[in-house]
């Protein structure tokens, strides 16, 4: 029946994720979704922090990473490397 098919812009309609946003960290990309009108939110999974904008209520943008929230987790990383080189 001609009715069942979907057009593409339909089929994709469905999959469509407001309120959402990816992870930026490119090892984890997972999806965050932040409080209605937080700026910053945090990833459950890598705990990256990001800063958050709102192009419109319930439509969020990362603006960027939340610096001290990088800086730990890229100093806790540097750490853990140089121990293991130290203790090989």
């Amino acid at each position: 029946m001609p009715g069942d098919k979907l057009s593409t812009a339909e089929g994709l309609r469905a999959t469509r994720t407001y309120g959402q946003v990816r992870c930026h960290n490119p090892s984890c990309t997972s999806r965050i979704t932040p409080e209605p009108g937080a700026n910053t939110a945090k990833c459950s999974i890598c705990g990256s922090e990001w800063r958050i904008f709102w192009i419109k209520p319930g439509f969020p943008r990362i603006r960027g990473p939340v610096w001290e929230t990088s800086q730990r987790l890229a100093n806790e990383r540097m750490a853990k490397i140089s121990g293991r080189k130290e203790g090989a």
